[in-house]
């Protein structure tokens, strides 16, 4: 039996509506950062945040200041469940390119230190790869082990540490090289 379970990456609907409202409201119960998941924070309707990823799926809708994306959830095939969201960004503004990079994930609190981030990562640079993204930026706050152990498992190289003044962190940059 494979050590991580079978998980996919999926678009979200509706279909997921509960389950993308339970995954916010557990972060927002733990104050989590919910890196990866668009605005979602905000909204209270799912059908409001999906409207906001559609838009930032075309370059000729998105709003200004941000970039075209892809937001997926991650969600595990024996039961159904959403475990996990990440975002590709297709490009980058001066902000992503210092200090977010092309990918933002997140893990349900309370389905941690199972591997999902990981598997998630590796599921996602297949992706960017299709977007012609060839060598892929991800940026964690120093301190966050879990996800510098994601990058680094999934082939992460360091670069260098910024300090994000409007938040008062540091965060490590790192490089995926997608091309052999």
């Amino acid at each position: 039996m494979s050590k991580y379970q079978s998980m996919i990456l999926i678009e979200p609907s509706m279909e997921y509506d509960e389950q993308i409202q339970a995954f916010r409201k557990e972060f927002l119960a733990c104050e989590g950062s919910m890196d990866g998941c668009g605005s979602l924070r905000r909204f209270d309707m799912t059908q409001d945040w999906l409207d906001q990823v559609e838009s930032l799926r075309h370059p000729e809708t998105v709003p200004p200041g941000l970039v075209p994306s892809t937001q997926y959830i991650y969600v595990r095939e024996s039961d159904s469940k959403m475990v996990g969201i990440i975002q590709i960004r297709h490009c980058f503004n001066e902000f992503l390119e210092k200090y977010a990079g092309h990918i933002g994930y997140s893990v349900c609190p309370s389905e941690r230190k199972k591997g999902y981030a990981t598997q998630m990562l590796r599921l996602a640079l297949p992706e960017c790869k299709s977007l012609g993204i060839n060598r892929v930026l991800i940026c964690c706050v120093r301190g966050n082990e879990g996800s510098r152990k994601t990058i680094l498992n999934n082939g992460g190289k360091y670069e260098s540490t910024v300090y994000l003044e409007e938040r008062d962190v540091y965060l490590e940059r790192y490089w995926i090289d997608l091309d052999p």
